[in-house]
């Protein structure tokens, strides 16, 4: 699975990079914060992010943005987000690199459309053994997504 970092276009595997982050900071405590958005313009993009919550000095940011053609319909393409998501979080898993949480861009106020997806959503994620976090709470990869998706 290819990521690349915000300020550069090489792509790499997200694994590797991972753990090379984490034997460079051996000494640091690192949370792992993932999430998606997406925006509908001539075409769907999404923005998968992978957030290193590094305690002494900040975040570090990487990402993998698809393009697809238009998605018109919000369930699905909402869905696409918690999907990408989970894909990312189990291919981590898979090389033994533990998520702290998969952000979802959505809301738990019932007066914004993405509500309908919480519930399923949630379930989705935590059926799967990760932690999920939607809104109001602070969700640093879904704000980063948002801005690499605009």
């Amino acid at each position: 699975m290819h990521f690349k970092k915000l300020t550069d276009e090489r792509v790499f595997d997200v694994a590797d990079y991972v753990q090379a982050y984490f034997s460079k900071y051996k000494n640091e405590k690192i949370e792992l914060f993932l999430g998606c958005d997406s925006q509908n313009r001539l075409q769907t993009t999404y923005a998968t992010t992978l957030v290193f919550n590094v305690a002494s000095t900040g975040c570090h940011i990487i990402y993998k943005k698809e393009v697809v053609p238009m998605i018109t319909d919000m369930w699905t393409r909402l869905w696409g987000e918690a999907e990408r998501s989970v894909e990312t979080a189990l291919y981590l898993r898979e090389h033994d690199i533990k998520i702290d949480t998969i952000d979802l861009d959505y809301n738990e106020n019932p007066k914004y459309k993405s509500n309908k997806l919480v519930t399923a959503a949630v379930g989705y994620v935590e059926s799967l053994g990760f932690k999920a976090r939607i809104k109001p709470h602070l969700l640093p990869a879904v704000y980063a997504a948002d801005h690499i998706v605009g």
